[in-house]
């Protein structure tokens, strides 16, 4: 809690500095019909100590239930050295580094950050970051739009594998400028984008990318060689939507068939950002060299001075970003710089080990975590595809219903898929990282085969004698 030094006094002899009355008076050009007036549902100021014991009260109200949701947020360990580095006074309170010979931590700072994005996207740049994975992917799709020279076209190719967040916010943006989104179907039986879904979309093309999700919002790891090969066999870009953590294990999108993904982005809290009621996150993109010039955002590059010391500054963004808004590539001129900077502290403890070992051990307590789900009857997988960290699964009872038992619990059970998903209902997608332990994949499994038998048995056939 911030501490506010000033005393009415204090407060007196500012307001006769600039000669007026009262504090109310700063605010008189704002005309009477648009003040709120007086805030009725909000209780008057509170004691220090009075208002840390209702927030405290709070705090334990809300409990600490055992997450085994995902579905784009994702539960992992952060180390304490993250924050306690983050929030130090250099880079809590650093602004933007226009000035470069007054900014070279942070500008470093996001220098390495963008390195540690191309070597786990395995390309050529990019950028110092965007506002979440959602708003990222949208911008990846008009900069595919903007930069496919081979392909006058302004339809993209979007999987309904998609996450649903990130289907809804591309819509919003891109629809505004032009921008047709072609949905593709997902195989019932494999969860997975199939080319022959492609195929039957081909002849109402030409289209300018291809969007693919690794792994998809099911969890289902997509074949992205081949699906990386059909777009670039129809002079069409492709966009790959990544899991930062799961790179350390899966082919990057550089490396994606014959000559690789075109564009990368993705969602970077899982690097060092804890879940925090949503956000705020932040978005990475990054793209081969030849398609430096449409990435949209800030990014910073390394020089060398005048005497030949190296040194970082912002480059290759042109000041249309900031003064003809109208003429610009994006209106992204900015960048999440605080998450940035938990996510690179956050790399750079781990390493890429470490980052490995995350990966293993979220993917091993999913696969565990689905084996003790399955034995509860009527319980069983969704899709026959691999998974990475999150597994869908079909339920014999309501899922809502189930998933509100399950909170009563203290167990956050999931991802109800029907809410989306009408066809796959009832179902839901769980998740387990490195933080789950053994004692916790039992306890819900237990719970679940509860809830579900007084769901699912049979009445009794004789009738109660009273």
């Amino acid at each position: 809690m911030p501490f506010v030094p000033h005393t009415p006094d204090d407060i007196a002899a500012m307001l006769d500095t600039v000669g007026v009355a009262s504090i109310d008076d700063l605010f008189d050009e704002i005309p009477a019909e648009l003040q709120i007036g007086e805030l009725a549902a909000i209780p008057a100021g509170m004691a220090e100590m009075d208002i840390g014991r209702l927030m405290q009260s709070r705090a334990r109200a809300d409990g600490q239930p055992l997450c085994f949701i995902g579905a784009g947020a994702y539960d992992h360990h952060i180390p304490a050295a993250v924050w306690q580095i983050a929030t130090r006074g250099e880079f809590y309170s650093a602004y933007t580094p226009y000035q470069a010979e007054a900014s070279q931590g942070t500008l470093q700072l996001l220098y390495e950050f963008q390195s540690m994005m191309v070597a786990l996207t395995g390309l050529d740049v990019s950028n110092a970051s965007l506002y979440d994975g959602a708003s990222g992917l949208a911008e990846a799709v008009l900069m595919a739009v903007r930069a496919n020279r081979k392909v006058k076209s302004e339809k993209v190719l979007v999987p309904r594998s998609l996450h649903p967040a990130y289907r809804r916010t591309l819509r919003s943006i891109v629809s505004t400028q032009g921008i047709e989104l072609v949905e593709v179907p997902f195989d019932l039986r494999g969860g997975h984008t199939a080319i022959e879904a492609l195929d039957a979309l081909a002849e109402q093309g030409p289209y300018a990318a291809l969007v693919v999700n690794q792994p998809n919002f099911f969890g289902v790891l997509e074949d992205v060689d081949t699906l990386t090969d059909w777009a670039h066999d129809r002079d069409t870009l492709v966009i790959g939507v990544v899991n930062p953590v799961a790179l350390a294990l899966l082919s990057p999108p550089g490396d994606w068939g014959k000559t690789g993904a075109d564009i990368a982005c993705g969602e970077a809290q899982p690097l060092g950002m804890p879940l925090a009621s949503g956000g705020p996150y932040a978005g990475f993109l990054c793209c081969r060299q030849e398609f430096v010039r449409q990435l949209p955002g800030r990014i910073v590059g390394r020089t060398l001075d005048l005497d030949g010391k190296p040194g970082f500054t912002l480059t290759l963004q042109a000041r249309e970003q900031h003064i003809r808004r109208n003429k610009a590539t994006s209106n992204i001129c900015t960048n999440q710089g605080l998450l940035v900077t938990a996510a690179t502290i956050h790399l750079t403890l781990l390493g890429a080990e470490g980052l490995e070992r995350v990966a293993a051990a979220s993917h091993a307590n999913t696969r565990r975590l689905a084996e003790l789900l399955c034995e509860v009857p009527g319980v069983e997988p969704l899709f026959g595809r691999p998974v990475f960290h999150e597994q869908a699964l079909r339920l014999p009872a309501p899922t809502a219903d189930v998933l509100r038992s399950l909170a009563e619990h203290n167990i956050l059970g999931g991802f109800d898929l029907g809410a989306e998903y009408p066809e796959l209902d009832p179902a839901v997608l769980v998740c387990a990282t490195e933080m789950r332990t053994e004692e916790e994949m039992q306890s819900y499994a237990s719970k679940l085969g509860r809830i579900i038998a007084t769901r699912t048995q049979a009445p009794s056939p004789v009738a109660p004698e009273i």
